[in-house]
């Protein structure tokens, strides 16, 4: 396809690496470097065509001339390292942030998004027009900046999606009504771009939007027969409308792997020009799947080439190494760009934060990693990558309490983080020691320093009453209670998660958080959906209000105003927080880092990058 020099492609993957004015700074040239050495194509993030229609307050443009030697710096970055470069060209349309001063939200509607934001004008003539050649300006400047694919989105809920989708588009002029006329708008952007440029022009659509009054299958098989007339040179599937299900827009954990698949599939069979699958593509076995059921013409990476750059080197046999997996969290990726920090990732600490690569150092010492956690075990393997001797301490199983990130509903995938790192402690031959360390034989055996990555404990609050509560053990099965009444004293991460694995097995739940908010430090999409099975499932959730006392089965629950009084209650869980734990002292002459939650409690992509930047240190 369009002579790469593999079939894989990095899709489009949002950073927020810029500075405001929309231009490529070194984040950009460091990220794109490391992901263009052996795919046969990259598309930028979306790139605005006006600044009034930024996601992002730190998005790239290509809104003016100005903005090509810019772009210039990333297509000739990527040309030298063998790869063609993708322009991505998004409308928002609704969807245009609207905490941005100065954005605009223009719709094939009048109707703000299911999930928020701005109230949109619907649009007339006039201002179809401006967009139709938005579009063809930022096509011309792709191809001065030296792209060699322009790819337009009209899926995912954006602009064109608006107007294709009967959900949204309600309108009775030529432009609303049937599928043709819905049809329109997209197809005149479409042709008006095709005419202006003469490289390869690549469409993204939804195949489905995946709600029940959306568009379907049907529907984007007749629109691509439509697209592949007009002389699109390629479709690339994806599912889904960010205004409705954000899950299946970010291919969330939290939805089923292979929809995208599925429908890129359907579609291929119905057309004569190349498709591209994307959608969690995170693996390997992934890979194959889609190569040897669909017979895929380009495979799309997103944010598996964010977790690991070299995935496709990896794959072809370029590089020896194993696969460092995307957990489809989105906990880094969407919370770094939504933070205002840019995109940054859980699994790989080298993400947005300006820290080398690992080098052979020719000072070779000896250290002690106590704790097989995620912080010590990305220590342990980052000191002997450098060449140190490296004993690992852990009594227990490996993965420290990232061993029950996995276990609440729908978070399987967090395994394979652990299943990564084991089985890199076994390539690296780092030395596990299934002991208890002490400060006696860390002093008898001499080490040049001390890692301490012993993790937290559950702080547990004065209250009266409290003899016989839980933690996290309901999280396994075989200690799951069945039709109890459980009262869950913390609303945070770990204590909402107890709550989703209780309520699934019929029990009657009760969460009471202190504060404000419910779920905080819980990632934004297992947030949403979390609370919402909750609701539905009628668990009463209290914020503002915190248990004063236990007698028996009876809970006395305080707010600010009222006083509640639960009686048979069959269990109580306690998840107020956790506390660093640091279970021994060593001699001051052996310097001691102490890291992960061990240090600060705090989210593994927080532990692993500090272990990363610990073990580059020394």
């Amino acid at each position: 396809m369009f002579g790469l020099k593999n079939e894989f492609i990095m899709a489009p993957v949002k950073l927020g690496y810029s500075d405001g004015s929309g231009v490529v700074t070194q984040r950009h040239l460091d990220f794109y470097n490391e992901r263009s050495k052996y795919i046969g194509a990259v598309a930028l993030e979306p790139l605005y065509m006006d600044a009034g229609l930024r996601e992002l307050p730190t998005q790239l443009g290509i809104d003016h001339d100005d903005k090509i030697d810019e772009l210039k710096k990333i297509t000739d970055l990527l040309h030298n390292n063998g790869a063609k470069a993708i322009a991505h060209l998004n409308h928002p349309g609704r969807m245009a942030n609207p905490k941005i001063p100065g954005n605009y939200h223009w719709s094939s509607t009048d109707k703000p998004c299911e999930n928020g934001g701005a109230v949109p004008v619907m649009m007339d003539k006039p201002m179809m027009q401006k967009v139709v050649d938005m579009h063809v300006n930022a096509a011309l400047r792709a191809v001065k900046a030296g792209f060699d694919i322009i790819e337009v989105q009209f899926g995912h809920g954006y602009l064109m999606a608006q107007f294709l989708s009967p959900a949204v588009n309600k309108r009775t002029d030529g432009y609303g009504g049937s599928f043709e006329n819905r049809a329109r708008f997209p197809m005149e952007v479409f042709r008006a771009v095709r005419k202006a440029v003469q490289i390869p022009l690549m469409v993204r659509l939804s195949g489905d939007e995946m709600i029940p009054e959306g568009f379907h299958l049907d529907d984007m098989v007749t629109f691509s027969n439509m697209l592949q007339q007009a002389g699109a040179d390629a479709i690339h599937v994806v599912a889904g409308t960010a205004c409705s299900n954000p899950p299946w827009f970010f291919q969330h954990m939290f939805v089923p792997k292979g929809k995208t698949w599925e429908l890129a599939g359907a579609l291929k069979k119905q057309l004569s020009i190349p498709v591209a699958f994307v959608g969690r593509i995170n693996s390997f076995a992934d890979v194959d799947f889609i190569k040897e059921k669909y017979h895929a013409d380009a495979i799309a990476l997103g944010r598996a080439m964010v977790a690991d750059p070299d995935f496709v080197g990896k794959y072809l046999g370029q590089v020896d190494d194993l696969l460092r997996p995307c957990l489809a969290c989105s906990e880094g990726c969407l919370g770094g760009v939504k933070s205002g920090k840019g995109l940054g990732c859980v699994v790989n600490p080298r993400v947005n934060t300006g820290l080398k690569q690992i080098e052979k150092t020719t000072n070779v010492k000896s250290y002690a990693v106590v704790g097989g956690g995620l912080a010590g075990m990305e220590t342990a393997i980052a000191l002997k990558e450098k060449g140190h001797k490296v004993d690992l301490y852990e009594k227990d199983a490996l993965g420290g309490q990232f061993n029950l990130a996995w276990l609440p509903p729908k978070k399987e995938s967090m395994k394979e983080l652990v299943d990564y790192y084991v089985a890199e402690i076994e390539r690296q031959e780092v030395l596990v020691l299934k002991e208890e360390a002490t400060g006696e034989k860390i002093l008898n055996n001499h080490y040049d320093g001390v890692i301490m990555a012993t993790g937290a404990v559950p702080a547990v609050p004065p209250i009266k009453g409290l003899k016989q509560f839980y933690w996290t053990e309901f999280l396994h099965d075989d200690q799951l209670p069945e039709n109890k009444k459980v009262l869950v004293i913390g609303g945070g991460l770990i204590g909402l998660e107890v709550a989703s694995k209780l309520i699934d097995n019929n029990n009657e739940v009760i969460v009471v958080e202190m504060l404000e908010e419910m779920a905080r430090g819980m990632e934004m999409i297992e947030k949403a959906m979390t609370l919402k099975k909750l609701k539905e499932k009628k668990a009463v959730l209290l914020v503002n209000h915190r248990v004063v006392e236990i007698d028996g089965e009876k809970v006395i629950v305080q707010g600010n105003e009222d006083e509640k009084v639960f009686e048979k209650v069959d269990r109580i869980v306690v998840a107020t927080g956790m506390k660093p734990y640091i279970p021994f002292t060593v001699d001051k002459e052996i310097p001691v880092y102490t890291i992960g939650d061990a240090y600060k409690v705090g989210k593994a992509q927080d532990a692993i990058r500090q272990a990363y930047e610990v073990a580059l240190e020394l």
